[in-house]
């Protein structure tokens, strides 16, 4: 444990929980990466055409070998970052996600049904509610410590003193040490000094049409602004997930989304 973020009653509780989830493993061993298949998600976050470089991620074990911290802000009460970012984890894996108080509250907790939508086994996922953004930062280090866990998702509403640039860089640090994906989820909050490596702004948008029901939701559909980042080319696109393949597909966004093909335009109610 570390002597910066202090430590409370459950914690024992949270370390056990966490080990059993990952199959009781101790700490994450160094292991060099394994070759293997590309990891379908992380492909997905380069657009098609564009000039940068395509991103491929090797899978460790299931896990991406070039890990990092990813921050996702969103307005209140706005879903959309809680999709995105599951849709480009890795499916299946445990994961521990950590909500301070406000951020619970205003938000509300994640729903079964709709994690399957993202690949996410109910069963191997460790809810958390913290005091406040000091024990999140904890509780996120701690799960990034621990063998086999898929990723590591906090939330966190506002902008609280204790969420600086070194507590980012901490988290980033322990994330590309350990191979597990890490994801920071900012509820009205501002785009303060961090050491994230990708840094979004996401909105939901109206969803795609349904294959066969022209008034249900179809597939996922948000707005997806990539402000500041060090191995990607910043944008925005418009940003939809097959289910099917757990993949995250980023377009060119349009300014009128008549221009889109008939299946991509947004469904209109009534």
């Amino acid at each position: 444990m570390n002597g910066r973020f202090r430590t409370s009653a459950p914690a024992k509780a949270l370390l056990t929980r966490l080990r059993a989830v990952s199959g009781g493993a101790a700490e994450r061993a160094h292991r060099p990466p394994k070759a293997g298949h590309a990891l379908e998600t992380g492909q997905a976050l380069e657009p098609a055409g564009s000039p940068a470089r395509t991103e491929r991620a090797v899978e460790r074990d299931g896990l991406p070998a070039d890990a990092h911290l990813d921050e996702i802000f969103a307005a209140p009460r706005d879903g959309a970052a809680t999709g995105f970012a599951l849709a480009h984890l890795p499916a299946g894996r445990p994961i521990l996600w950590v909500q301070d108080r406000m951020a619970a509250l205003e938000t509300g907790r994640p729903h079964g049904r709709a994690l399957h939508r993202f690949g996410v086994d109910p069963d191997r996922l460790v809810m958390v509610c913290a005091r406040d953004a000091r024990d999140v930062l904890w509780a996120m280090e701690e799960g990034l410590g621990c063998a086999s866990m898929g990723a590591v998702i906090g939330e966190v509403w506002g902008d609280p003193a204790a969420l600086d640039f070194t507590a980012t860089r901490r988290l980033a640090m322990r994330a590309a040490r350990s191979g597990t994906a890490a994801v920071l989820i900012r509820f009205a909050a501002q785009a303060n000094l961090s050491a994230a490596r990708r840094r979004w702004r996401i909105a939901a948008r109206p969803s795609f049409a349904h294959p066969y029901d022209p008034r249900a939701p179809g597939p996922p559909r948000w707005r997806a602004e990539l402000f500041r980042a060090r191995d990607l080319q910043p944008g925005l696109w418009e940003a939809g997930y097959d289910a099917k393949t757990h993949r995250l597909d980023l377009s060119a966004a349009l300014s009128d989304p008549e221009l889109a093909p008939p299946d991509a335009r947004p469904r209109r109610a009534g």
